[in-house]
């Protein structure tokens, strides 16, 4: 049984994954036995993550580029080439979250939002299945969708459209590449605690909504979407294609 979640000797990429949930997820792989490549977009906090997997006895490295960026993605994946670094599994976890009224939204405010959140998973997916491919080893591919994948709240239009693309893209990615032993499927994360969720912990109101709202009566915990992230890693998940599990407490269940 061990054996279905065992990922030695392969390499995971986690983007954004210097804090939060993406060194949770890292932190999780790299216990099941799996090297780690840490990406951020600042040197510092990449090298200060690598480090602290390190200490733990993990095999890390790291390098900092920005995933909206098309051509420091394909400069990264040449860089591994070289040095004949494969990526077996992919979790395009990069993200961010930006709150405003629709009508008051700039343009500028809702690309990037949607570059961040759904177009760099389709630019660093396509230089890590590009190569899955042509190694005929097939791969690992996770998504980091949302709560918002489903359902829709107010002043995050452009976050849920991200997570709501996706699922679609996700589902995509299957259709295409299931072919080549890919699996690509997708984690939809409840309400985490996480610096991006900081000023939604401290608003009193929505805090105690949160908690009334879901089964569990509490936030989650960026931990807790470990075990979902090995399953879909692992040989455990082979026949799993398309898929985005959610990871929510139970909220969508009684919506």
């Amino acid at each position: 049984m061990t054996q279905l979640f065992d990922l030695s000797g392969r390499t995971a990429l986690v983007t954004g994954s210097a804090r939060g949930i993406g060194f949770a997820l890292a932190q999780g792989l790299a216990a099941a036995g799996a090297r780690i490549v840490i990406n951020g977009t600042r040197a510092d906090t990449v090298d200060e993550a690598v480090q602290r997997l390190r200490a733990d006895g993990h095999d890390a490295l790291g390098r900092a580029f920005n995933v909206t960026d098309e051509h420091a993605v394909a400069a990264a994946f040449e860089a591994w080439d070289r040095d004949e670094i494969t990526i077996d599994i992919l979790v395009n976890n990069a993200g961010i979250q930006f709150r405003k009224p629709l009508v008051d939204l700039e343009l500028a405010d809702w690309q990037r939002v949607i570059d961040t959140n759904l177009t760099s998973a389709f630019i660093v997916a396509k230089e890590a299945a590009r190569r899955m491919i042509a190694r005929g080893r097939g791969g690992k591919i996770i998504n980091i969708g949302s709560l918002t994948s489903e359902g829709a709240r107010a002043t995050v239009a452009p976050y849920t459209a991200a997570k709501g693309g996706i699922k679609m893209l996700t589902r995509a990615m299957s259709a295409e590449w299931a072919v080549h032993d890919i699996q690509t499927n997708a984690i939809g994360p409840g309400y985490i605690l996480t610096d991006m969720n900081q000023a939604l912990i401290d608003n009193v109101s929505f805090d105690a909504w949160v908690r009334s709202s879901n089964p569990s009566q509490r936030w989650g915990k960026p931990e807790e979407l470990v075990g979902t992230a090995v399953y879909l890693a692992s040989p455990a998940s082979s026949y799993v294609n398309g898929q985005i599990i959610y990871v929510d407490g139970g909220w969508l269940a009684v919506l």
